[in-house]
């Protein structure tokens, strides 16, 4: 007599927040087959017409995954990974930390809905100011450190890494770039540490030059906000996926995220973006690279302006 196939369950994640970031990384995430998704948001009818939308993409794009938009927490019961996108999104006069305590509502609100349906997930945080709502978002959810982290290293790099390709004129896909630090406009782009191929960019550029690129790179949002009178979105919302892909398929990749730091670099109780092993269960390893003094006070210097905005909360 045949044996039945064990019924295994569909990975889950639920993105709280439908704006550009959310859809976009729900589009990703049902196309690429990687998992069901779960979209909530305050809005009534915004997650819903969302879902239907993306559903009614599935006999185009050949993808079977469920899609549901809710405004009820209960519907994401059960989710592998919450992705908290949700927030006031940033204008061309507002700083990242103009955000934050409209945002911070938002983190105190959300998060302990969400993890009470499902206490086993992963969180991974995009609303800013990234560092300090990841810092609250830990707070109020009880998870342990490994399992909260936000998005922004990943983002930061990949700007780097545009930037340095269209400046040599080559293919991004040979450039990896390492950004540390906060996500703004103090954060640490390492040249020392980004490369062409194996290749050093401090090999490849000269210092003006890699100065300026470093420049642009801590203004890379800010740029944007200023042409489109919007934040990113097709950009954060891909980088957020790298993060969900490595740890639903447990890829153990090594990634910029911002992790919760014990005395890594020197810093303690804080959420700052460094290299780390991702992984099935959440962040493995937090990787110290060997900075300089310099590159060390820089980084010291991101972190006291996270601290200072998580003194105001």
């Amino acid at each position: 007599m045949p044996t039945r196939l064990q019924n295994t369950r569909s990975p889950k994640v639920t993105i709280i927040g439908a704006g550009n970031v959310g859809g976009t990384l729900a589009h990703r995430i049902v196309e690429s087959g990687l998992a069901d998704v779960a979209i909530c948001d305050i809005v009534q009818g915004k997650p819903q017409g969302l879902a239907l939308d993306l559903m009614q993409t599935n006999a185009i794009a050949n993808y079977d995954r469920h899609i549901i938009g809710t405004n009820e927490y209960g519907e994401t019961k059960d989710s592998d990974i919450i992705v908290l996108t949700a927030g006031l999104p940033r204008k061309e006069d507002m700083s990242r930390n103009d955000l934050l305590r409209i945002n911070a509502a938002i983190v105190e609100d959300a998060i302990p809905k969400a993890i009470a349906q499902s206490p086993n997930a992963i969180l991974i945080v995009v609303t800013n100011p990234l560092d300090v709502m990841t810092y609250l978002a830990w707070k109020v959810s009880g998870l342990p450190t490994h399992r909260v982290m936000g998005m922004a290293g990943i983002l930061d790099a990949a700007r780097f890494q545009t930037f340095i390709g269209t400046e040599l004129g080559v293919s991004v896909a040979d450039i990896r770039a390492m950004v540390l630090g906060g996500h703004g406009d103090s954060m640490v782009p390492l040249p020392r540490f980004s490369t062409v191929n194996g290749i050093a960019i401090t090999e490849l550029l000269p210092k003006e030059v890699i100065d300026r690129l470093v420049e642009r790179t801590r203004n890379g949002g800010a740029e944007i906000v200023q042409l489109m009178q919007t934040s990113a979105y097709f950009a954060p919302s891909a980088s957020v996926y790298m993060m969900v892909e490595a740890i639903l398929s447990d890829r153990r990749r090594i990634l910029p995220v911002a992790a919760y730091l014990t005395g890594e670099y020197g810093l303690k109780d804080i959420f700052m973006g460094v290299p780390v092993r991702l992984g099935r269960q959440g962040i493995e390893q937090v990787i110290a690279l060997d900075l300089t003094p310099e590159e060390i006070a820089d980084l010291h210097n991101s972190a006291k302006s996270v601290q200072d905005s998580i003194a105001n909360l």
